[in-house]
């Protein structure tokens, strides 16, 4: 699908639009990153795509390509500890919020990947399948996933035994089996969901 939805938007009183994304929703780890970024009008790339569509190393390509190209981008995270409070659908939009905030740019409105944000005094369009269908949205998907996969990679070193350099923190087989062998960790883990709080109790059982 081509990354064009904001062509039908922009008009005299439309140049300049927000795409913001999240990362790391599903995962029983770490935070939840989003990103938010602003685009040249009628900005197109060939390296830009959703992100799940690329590779790591296009990825990589694509995020410097952003960063230089932007007129404005933020990245966010919002901690473990955070989404078991408010959970993870309120934790990726008050991610998506921040990253908005921290920009620092005028703007028209705002594109989600299909993410309400009442908070905003701007129109919010939540958009499904946002990440390919608009550009923004699209760029905003890969500087959230390029740095929560950074992050993964730090946390593997501090965590060798989830193996989280290649899961990513992802219900994966070797990290549900870590999960039951060495149970969750409290500030890396998220608590509140299923597989997580399953093997905390049986760990808390066995004291």
């Amino acid at each position: 699908m081509p990354l064009d939805f904001e062509d039908s938007l922009y008009s005299d009183s439309v140049n300049l639009i927000v795409g913001t994304d999240e990362a790391g929703r599903g995962c029983l780890l770490g935070p939840v990153f989003a990103a938010a970024v602003i685009l040249p009008k009628g900005y197109k790339s060939s390296l830009i795509n959703d992100s799940k569509k690329l590779s790591a190393k296009k990825r990589e390509e694509a995020y410097q390509e952003i960063i230089n190209n932007a007129l404005a981008y933020a990245i966010t995270s919002i901690d473990p500890e955070t989404i078991d409070k408010i959970n993870i659908l309120n934790a990726s939009r008050l991610a998506m919020l921040n990253a908005i905030k921290e920009l620092q740019h005028p703007y028209d409105l705002v594109i989600t990947d299909y993410m309400n944000i009442p908070d905003l005094d701007k129109e919010v369009i939540a958009l499904a399948h946002g990440d390919a269908l608009s550009i923004n949205v699209a760029a905003a998907s890969i500087l959230a996933k390029v740095s929560r996969d950074a992050w993964c990679l730090e946390a593997d070193k501090q965590y060798p035994q989830y193996n989280i350099a290649l899961n990513k923190g992802y219900g994966t087989k070797d990290h549900l089996e870590a999960l039951e062998k060495y149970g969750p960790v409290r500030g890396l883990h998220r608590l509140s969901y299923g597989p997580v709080k399953k093997y905390l109790i049986q760990k808390i059982d066995l004291f």
